[in-house]
C-alpha cells in the first residue's frame, strides 16, 4: 500500500494518525488502525499495543508510565527493591569472590589475610615468632610486618567482614545471608538493609578491638549476619509475627558461639548483635511524617560513628 495520500487528499496528521479519513497507525502510517491509545488516543497498530488496565498503550506512553509512576515503599520508608535481594546477592558475591581470591593467592598463611583481616594491633612477625616492637624496629630486624588497626589499618574494620578462608565459615555466613538478607532488603529497603548490614559489620569490629587479643586476627562475616539476625527480631517483634522460632535460631547460635570452638569470635557476634538491634531500634520506632528519612538516616550515621569511635578508644586503650 502506497504511503502517499491521493491528489486532493487531506496530508497525514502525526498526532492523531489519519490518512484520508481512514485512521493509520501514528508509527506506521502504511497501516490501518481502528485501536487507539488509552492515554494520548493516537491510532496504534498490533506491533504498538501494549496491554494496559484498560485497552492498550502506544509506546510512548508505556515509557513515560514508567519515568512517572512512583516506586513502591516499604514499612519503614526504603524503597521496595524491583529485584527482590539484590543487594544481599552482591554481598554474597563479594564474599564468595574475596574468598576465592584468598585460596587463590595461598589459603589463610599468606599477605591477603593479614591486610585484610581485623588485627588490634600491629605485630613484626620473625619465624614462627611474634615481637611487639615498631615498624620501623621490624624492618631493620628483617621481620615481617603484620599491620593492625591501632597502627593505621583502618579499613580492616570493614574488609575483615568480607574475609574468610575455611569453607564451612563462609558457607555457613553465605546461608544465613541467603536467608535472611532478601526477606530483610523487603521490609526495609536495599539502602537502609546495605546500611544495616555494615553498621552491624563495624559494631562488631569496634567490640572485637575492645575485648580480642590485641594481637590476633579475626575475620568473617558473621558480626553483620548476627546484625541482620537481630534486625529480623525487632522487626518481627515490631509487625507482630511469630518472632519466637527466631529468638529460639538465635539463642542456638549464641550457645554455639560460646560454648563451640575457641576460634569463634564472640566479640564479633555480640557486637554485631547489638549493633543491628541498635539499626533496626532507629528504623521501626522513627515515627511517621515527611522528616522520617532524614531521622532514620541520621541515626544509623550516628550508630556507625559510634562504632568507629570506639573501635579508636578501644585501639588506644589495648
Amino acid at each position: 500500500m502506497s504511503t502517499t495520500p491521493p491528489e486532493g487528499a487531506p496530508p497525514h496528521d502525526p498526532r492523531d494518525g489519519s490518512t484520508g479519513g481512514v485512521p493509520v497507525c501514528y508509527r506506521h502510517p502504511d497501516r490501518e488502525s481502528h485501536i487507539r491509545c488509552q492515554r494520548c488516543e493516537r491510532p496504534i497498530c498490533p506491533d504498538c499495543m501494549s496491554p494496559a488496565s484498560v485497552g492498550f498503550q502506544c509506546p510512548e506512553c508505556v515509557l513515560e508510565g514508567r519515568r512517572t509512576q512512583r516506586q513502591a515503599r516499604s514499612t519503614y520508608g526504603g524503597l521496595v527493591p524491583t529485584k527482590a535481594g539484590r543487594v544481599s546477592f552482591v554481598l554474597l558475591a563479594i564474599n564468595v569472590a574475596v574468598w576465592a581470591l584468598v585460596l587463590a593467592t595461598g589459603s589463610g598463611s599468606f599477605w591477603l589475610v593479614d591486610l585484610l583481616g581485623l588485627r588490634p594491633q600491629g605485630l613484626c612477625q620473625a619465624g614462627q615468632a611474634g615481637y611487639d616492637i615498631a615498624q620501623g624496629v621490624c624492618d631493620r630486624a628483617g621481620g615481617t610486618w603484620l599491620p593492625g588497626f591501632a597502627d593505621g589499618a583502618w579499613w580492616q574494620l570493614i574488609t575483615s567482614a568480607f574475609l574468610h578462608v575455611q569453607l564451612l565459615h563462609i558457607g555457613f555466613n553465605m546461608f544465613a545471608l541467603y536467608i535472611l538478607g532478601p526477606q530483610l532488603e523487603r521490609m526495609l529497603g536495599s539502602a537502609r538493609f546495605l546500611a544495616l548490614y555494615l553498621v552491624s559489620a563495624l559494631a562488631g569490629s569496634a567490640l572485637v578491638v575492645w575485648l580480642s587479643n590485641p594481637y590476633q586476627t579475626t575475620l568473617g562475616a558473621s558480626g553483620a549476619i548476627f546484625g541482620l539476625m537481630g534486625a529480623l527480631l525487632l522487626v518481627a517483634w515490631k509487625q507482630g509475627l511469630a518472632y519466637q522460632q527466631i529468638l529460639i535460631w538465635i539463642g542456638l547460635n549464641f550457645v554455639i558461639t560460646f560454648v563451640g570452638s575457641g576460634n569463634i569470635s564472640w566479640q564479633g557476634h555480640l557486637g554485631g548483635f547489638v549493633g543491628g538491634l541498635a539499626c533496626a531500634a532507629v528504623l521501626v520506632f522513627t515515627p511517621r511524617g515527611p522528616r522520617r528519612p532524614a531521622l532514620q538516616w541520621a541515626g544509623l550515621v550516628l550508630i556507625g560513628v559510634v562504632a568507629l569511635a570506639a573501635a579508636g578508644v578501644g585501639a588506644l586503650a589495648a
